[in-house]
């Protein structure tokens, strides 16, 4: 029995090294995922397949596989054409889903075989290698992160993130720049790895895996564009019409913008300096009047004063002329006698006079 078994597994190999090891047809090799949990497995394919019928196919062996779903059904395979691809959606996974796949493309005829490649699928409760999250989005410009789990027995394995694309893969303790972004593998070496991926572009977007040893797990990034902001401009025309612009957005709107700002700061400018010119003529016209007030008063005081002096000095001479006729003058003879020169002079020989004034 355990010469059959060895047997089988010996033509198994044989069969898909001989057959399934297509150039036209590529996904991953050995995918896990938890129990009860969903899956989403991609399938690249050549150009000259965009449009054949596209199946997934269940088995041991690809002659005996069961064809699980096509793109001619509802069910879980979805074809992109423009990106060369197919996506499988499994959902739900239980233990018994485990076990051979296959990505498959159908040829048509006998002598033609259909192309196809295969992948083994592992459904557990604690899968070995798994991510926190196999869908992650971020716009451009920005940066999205991956963590990456892994058990104790891949330790010792090694560890990359790929991409399908171009099958570029970064290992853990280096950044690397990718393309126009920078790509960050950390690994702590207990069991997690953290990717985080920088000033993302659109063209960053698509498919990756996280792996350990042999085991991947499928990863999808989507890049949204930078919200661009919208605007409603309205333009005053030289003309009597009045031009309103529509709302737009984008670069063509940011320009549009740019240049009504520009025009409206001039204007502001211009306004500006009319109205200092007018604020500088209201200033100096006040100052005039201010000062020619000013001035008036002054010399109104001046001619009051001159007035009340001229008053005064009229009074006063009116004052010394009324009173000159007030005056008595009075005239003071001496007599004297003929003496000698030294003889005294007594006192009842002056005659004294009082003037009195009226």
């Amino acid at each position: 029995m355990h010469f059959y078994s060895l047997l089988s597994s010996l033509i198994l190999f044989v069969l898909l090294l001989c057959i399934s090891d297509s150039e036209s047809l590529k996904t991953l090799k050995n995918l896990t995922v938890k129990h009860g949990e969903s899956l989403t497995i991609p399938c690249f394919y050549d150009e000259k397949y965009k449009s054949n019928l596209k199946y997934w196919c269940k088995g041991y062996f690809w002659f005996s596989c069961k064809i699980v779903a096509s793109t001619n059904t509802s069910t879980s395979v979805t074809d992109h054409p423009t990106q060369n691809m197919f996506i499988v959606e499994l959902n739900s996974l239980q233990d018994s889903d485990s076990g051979y796949y296959w990505c498959a493309v159908e040829i048509g005829g006998k002598e033609t075989p259909d192309d196809k490649d295969y992948l083994y699928l592992t459904v557990s409760a604690d899968p070995a290698v798994s991510v926190i999250n196999s869908k992650v989005s971020g716009q451009e410009g920005g940066s999205v992160s991956v963590q990456c789990l892994y058990s104790a027995e891949y330790k010792n394995k090694k560890r990359n993130w790929c991409r399908f694309e171009d099958r570029r893969c970064f290992s853990g303790g280096k950044t690397t720049e990718f393309y126009n972004s920078v790509v960050l593998v950390i690994d702590y070496g207990k069991g997690s790895v953290s990717v985080e991926m920088r000033g993302l572009q659109k063209s960053d977007a698509g498919w990756y895996w996280f792996s350990a040893g042999d085991v991947e797990v499928p990863v999808h990034l989507t890049v949204t564009e930078r919200p661009s902001t919208t605007t409603a401009v309205t333009t005053v025309c030289a003309t009597e019409e009045t031009c309103i612009g529509e709302t737009t957005s984008g670069s063509e709107t940011m320009r549009k913008n740019k240049e009504t700002t520009a025009a409206e700061l001039r204007g502001n400018t211009g306004l500006l300096w009319v109205l200092l010119a007018v604020g500088l003529g209201l200033l100096l016209i006040l100052t005039i009047v201010t000062t020619s007030v000013l001035i008036k008063k002054c010399n109104g005081s001046q001619t009051e004063t001159r007035g009340r002096v001229s008053n005064t000095a009229v009074h006063t001479v009116s004052s010394a002329s009324d009173h000159e006729n007030d005056v008595i003058y009075s005239s003071v003879t001496t007599t004297t006698k003929k003496k000698t020169l030294f003889q005294a002079v007594r006192d009842d020989e002056v005659i004294y006079s009082s003037v009195v004034l009226k």
